[in-house]
């Protein structure tokens, strides 16, 4: 079972165009800020919103190209959306026996799987209740369960988790992926969240403003991000430039050593933990030391992200204890020291 898909359409002044594939069995996850286009696409995928160009497809099977459409209804998916979405007039049980029954199966024998799937998803005994009697993680599970009752070519997820409190989403998190593992379709998720991504997705496709900006492995985005975007959301200092033998010339100014040789354009990544600070210019003669001025600070764990700015602005991560005696606050003046073997450096 392969999803390929290859739209553009334009949604008010975003213009979203993607090309990918999916294979059965395979986790794909569309990893974006809120507003880059991923949910179009899910609903391109849906059969919700018609693409202005461009073809959907299971396996040769057109969903839609420039002649053709399938509806929504007539599309072997699985949805579950930020919001469950649990019909309120129906029970748990009528609720993911819904799509089974739309599909001609008679009420005794889509009752009788909806329970399997409720017990799948460890809400056996609570197929008699009201939406309205659940809690949030429990209407995630209910809305998983009746996208899956369908057994579905396609498995689209749209931002299932990001409406759980933090001891929620850890607990349902490992029973999508526990799901997912088993399910034999192509799965579609999105989300604004790397853990997410990095936690359930085989693969990881990068939307920025429309547009596919990288694709990996989870391991391959946050060992080598491409874009600022996705740099911060894996906590490395992303700076471009020109490999020239051991340094790197920054696009932006300022020079890094590296600890390997390097030519023509490349990014060098610097991991938060990689910086160290003093208040003063540090003895000795380490290769990359810079002067630089702490323009944020935010509690990350169990140590303070600092952002710093100035000839190679980065982000370091300190204990409380050392930002304490540092005496940092926002227009401190620092110095930082890289290692250059700590500097991760790949082609642009």
């Amino acid at each position: 079972m392969t999803l390929t898909a290859d739209v553009a359409v334009r949604r008010g002044s975003l213009a979203v165009q993607a090309s990918f594939e999916v294979a059965g069995g395979e986790v794909l996850a569309l990893l974006g800020p809120n507003g880059a286009g991923k949910s179009t696409l899910v609903r391109v995928l849906a059969g919700l919103l018609r693409p202005d160009t461009g073809r959907v497809a299971v396996d040769g099977v057109v969903w839609d190209d420039g002649t053709t459409h399938r509806p929504a209804h007539e599309r072997s998916v699985g949805m579950v959306f930020q919001d469950a979405l649990l019909f309120p007039h129906l029970s748990v049980a009528d609720n993911v026996a819904y799509g089974l029954r739309t599909r001609g199966t008679r009420r005794p024998a889509a009752r009788a799987a909806a329970g399997e799937w409720l017990a799948r998803v460890g809400l056996d005994g609570l197929g008699g209740r009201r939406p309205a009697e659940l809690s949030g993680g429990q209407a995630q599970r209910a809305a998983l369960a009746r996208a899956l009752a369908v057994d579905p070519s396609v498995l689209l997820l749209d931002e299932p988790l990001s409406a759980l409190d933090a001891r929620t989403r850890l607990a349902v998190r490992a029973e999508l992926r526990r799901h997912l593992a088993g399910f034999a379709g192509s799965t579609v998720l999105v989300t604004h969240d790397p853990v997410d991504a990095m936690a359930l997705a085989d693969r990881v496709v990068v939307v920025e403003d429309g547009r596919i900006v990288q694709t990996g492995t989870p391991s391959d985005v946050a060992r080598r991000p491409r874009t600022d975007y996705v740099a911060r959301l894996v906590g490395l200092s992303l700076l471009a430039g020109t490999g020239e033998g051991r340094t790197v010339r920054l696009d932006a100014g300022g020079v890094v050593a590296v600890a390997e040789e390097v030519s023509g354009p490349v990014f060098a990544a610097v991991r938060p933990e990689s910086v160290a600070l003093f208040p003063a210019r540090p003895e000795g003669s380490p290769r990359n030391v810079w002067p630089l001025t702490l323009t944020g600070a935010t509690p990350h764990g169990t140590t303070v992200r600092c952002e710093l700015d100035g000839e190679v602005p980065l982000v370091a991560d300190v204990t409380a204890t050392s930002f304490a005696e540092l005496g940092l606050a926002p227009g401190t003046p620092v110095w930082a020291a890289v290692k250059a073997s700590e500097v991760a450096v790949y082609e642009r």
